[in-house]
């Protein structure tokens, strides 16, 4: 995950003061003590059958699932590995009846704590309890303007029900955000949905690339072309560096593709140079993808992953075992190279100059289109030029593009 808005309003306070102006970081413990943030798909049915869900949820119970007390005993376990935030998902959390029982040990026990909601269930009936849950953060998914969204989640009216879910979360104080994940489909909406986070004072805007997991591999088809990708980039940088020099504080973040991090620094470099030295070691202390590292996901049956996009991949399951034991095992060759740094990829990523920054981006999907994890990814934007690779590589694609767009040569509008 990549948040924008840190790195940008850094590089305006460096240009126009000299200094950084950069949000003091939360109180967790060490990073050198830390466990990784947590998503945990708590529950598997949902009321929705989305087209790109990596968890393939549909609206059914699933055996096996674990139970209130094997919840909290795992919980506990993450709280004496450090483990600083739970991201309680599904399928649809709403939907596991001891949901806010969860919440309340989770806050009980000093997490910090967020849901991810589809924002359909929420509602005058149970805002209250959701208030007083208090979590650090709610997060909904929006995948475009009213038909757009319901084509992609298969419900008609989807659209109004999830953006009444985040107002009524919004009205009850708590801090909220939109998810939208973008491919070919739904590029349209993006003006339109960074307008309504502005006037609906939405807190987060969180872009997401499409990863290759669950029915979102099967669509990979619809990956965005690269061209698209690079314009919607430069839209939410303008977005963010207007709303910083408003003094609004919302946060703009981007997830599943770490080249973002890369083509910020060109865009830092190109706007701000002045503060391009700094904010390039800022992004290599980010240090771009951290599957296996600072990011970890638990299914609904307990099965630990790498990330939620490698469920094709279990590293053990904490019924067995804890996590803190699982997560720290690297006979796992899988896990053992996700940790290794800088990481053995190959192709254009093990040739690009700036493996610093985005980690050697996802490796899902390499493994999704070759069998290899370690293969370049085929969902990096940028081209050799900027990444001065000098190889002759047969680039690995998922759409026909055309000759994509330079950062500078594309200047979008806020």
């Amino acid at each position: 995950m990549l948040r924008l808005s840190q790195y940008i309003r850094a590089a305006i306070g460096i240009a126009e003061n000299g200094t950084a102006a950069v949000a003091p970081p939360r109180k967790h413990a060490p990073l050198s003590n830390r466990g990784p943030v947590v998503i945990w798909n708590l529950i598997r049915r949902c009321n929705l059958t989305c087209r790109h869900c990596y968890a393939s949820a549909v609206d059914k119970d699933f055996p096996g699932e674990l139970t209130t007390k094997q919840v909290f005993s795992t919980m506990e376990n993450l709280r004496d590995f450090n483990v600083p935030v739970l991201i309680l998902s599904g399928g649809e959390p709403l939907m596991r009846p001891d949901i806010f029982d969860i919440s309340a040990y989770a806050k009980e026990l000093g997490f910090y704590v967020a849901l991810s909601s589809n924002g359909t269930l929420i509602d005058d009936k149970n805002i209250n309890q959701i208030a007083a849950a208090n979590y650090d953060y709610v997060g909904i998914s929006l995948d475009g303007l009213g038909a757009t969204h319901d084509y992609f989640r298969r419900l008609e009216g989807g659209f109004d029900l999830a953006l009444r879910g985040a107002k009524l979360c919004r009205d009850a104080g708590l801090p909220v955000g939109i998810r939208f994940t973008m491919t070919r489909e739904n590029y349209q909406d993006l003006p339109g949905l960074l307008d309504l986070v502005e006037q609906e004072k939405i807190d987060k805007f969180y872009f997401s690339h499409l990863n290759y997991a669950g029915r979102g591999n099967h669509n990979r088809k619809d990956h965005a072309f690269y061209n698209m990708t690079r314009e919607a980039l430069l839209m939410m940088f303008a977005r963010c560096k207007a709303d910083v020099k408003a003094g609004i504080a919302r946060d703009y973040v981007t997830g599943n593709n770490d080249a973002d991090g890369v083509f910020l620094k060109f865009w830092i470099d190109e706007h701000y140079p002045a503060a391009s030295n700094q904010i390039s070691k800022m992004l290599q202390r980010w240090g771009g993808n951290a599957s296996g590292v600072n990011v970890a996901n638990i299914d609904n049956l307990g099965n630990v992953h790498p990330d939620t996009m490698w469920w094709q991949h279990t590293l053990g399951n904490v019924l067995k075992r804890p996590f803190s034991e699982i997560w720290q095992d690297v006979s796992d060759p899988l896990m053992a190279g996700l940790k290794q740094r800088p990481r053995l990829v190959h192709g254009r990523c093990g040739e690009c100059q700036y493996r610093d920054i985005c980690g050697g981006n996802t490796r899902t999907r390499a493994y999704q289109l070759t069998g290899d994890p370690w293969a370049e990814d085929p969902g990096c934007y940028l081209d050799d030029a900027e990444l001065r690779i000098t190889g002759d590589h047969n680039r690995l694609e998922t759409v026909p593009f055309s000759a994509t767009k330079r950062h500078g040569q594309v200047e979008a509008t806020s």
